[in-house]
């Protein structure tokens, strides 16, 4: 994004840093220490000789991805030449802000790493895209939905651990009723409404809830039907669009062992490809919600 200046791109950041989670925030202070490395032409690694650490120390700092110290910030605001005393004052508040546990804190002992930073980004997305083959995505799950998937299908075994994994989806799913809640856009396998997820009677509170959720203006179900599953995707993935300029489109793909983030140009068209293929062979709106009415009545 185009400015005028440092002074613009730092008043731009810190309204976006204001607005959004920690992890979020983080983005937008590395987006803009990059900004600022580049204006003043010093390469990542005489930025980070100045901070006593590494280029690529550099790079995962401006890219979000570890957490900033003030002394550092200072350090490499004074660099790039920016003295101003308030300029200086503004960043060093947006590392302060950046560094505020989330609420998902709590339950930083549950959740690897890799998904912290999912759940964070969750809280300043303007729109979720997802695509699920095995499950209701996880914004969607009623309590006893997503008690049997934290059980693995042996939910009068759920001990301490898996109550307070329902408990961290249902309190994710509180983005939904904000003010300024984001649009989700959720397409699904018709085989999710198959699969007997807790049972019977689950399943059908499951089906009501969908066809409850999805009456709210911001929320757009679509089930694939089983004669074209499988040839827009081949996986589940999710794509999180964001307001602020400085936070690019990410594509999230979740595996056994970790988790990819997608942010380069061609990557994240190509997802936005297969989501507008994914729109055209799933059933509309409409039709789906005819299509959980009627798996519903079968229940």
């Amino acid at each position: 994004m185009a400015t005028d200046g440092p002074s613009d791109s730092v008043c731009d950041g810190r309204a976006a840093a204001h607005s959004g989670g920690p992890t979020a925030r983080r983005i937008v202070l590395g987006a803009q220490l990059r900004r600022l490395r580049e204006a003043a032409e010093i390469s990542r690694a005489d930025a980070g000789y100045s901070i006593r650490a590494s280029g690529s120390k550099i790079s995962r700092l401006e890219l979000g991805r570890v957490s900033f110290k003030e002394r550092d910030v200072s350090d490499l605001l004074t660099m790039y030449g920016v003295t101003d005393a308030g300029e200086r004052e503004r960043f060093l508040d947006m590392v302060q802000r950046s560094n505020e546990p989330g609420w998902w804190h709590r339950y930083t002992d549950l959740m690897p790493e890799w998904f912290q930073d999912y759940v964070g980004l969750e809280e300043s997305v303007s729109r979720i895209q997802t695509y699920e083959l095995q499950f209701v995505p996880g914004l969607m799950q009623t309590q006893d939905y997503a008690r049997a998937v934290a059980s693995h299908g042996r939910p009068e075994f759920a001990d301490e651990d898996v109550e307070r994994r329902v408990t961290l989806r249902m309190q994710r799913q509180k983005l939904l009723s904000r003010p300024d809640a984001p649009r989700l856009w959720a397409v699904i396998d018709e085989s999710v409404l198959h699969r007997p997820i807790g049972g019977n009677r689950v399943m059908r509170a499951q089906i009501d809830h969908l066809l409850e959720i999805t009456k709210l203006p911001h929320v757009t179900l679509q089930v694939v039907p089983y004669r074209l599953s499988g040839y827009a995707a081949e996986g589940a993935f999710s794509m999180l669009r964001f307001a602020e300029p400085e936070l690019p489109d990410l594509v999230y793909i979740e595996h056994l062992s970790g988790a990819l983030y997608l942010e380069k140009l061609e990557e994240v068209e190509l997802y936005g490809r297969v989501l507008d293929r994914l729109a055209v062979d799933a059933e509309t709106p409409d039709n789906t919600r005819q299509v959980l009415s009627k798996m519903r009545a079968e229940l």
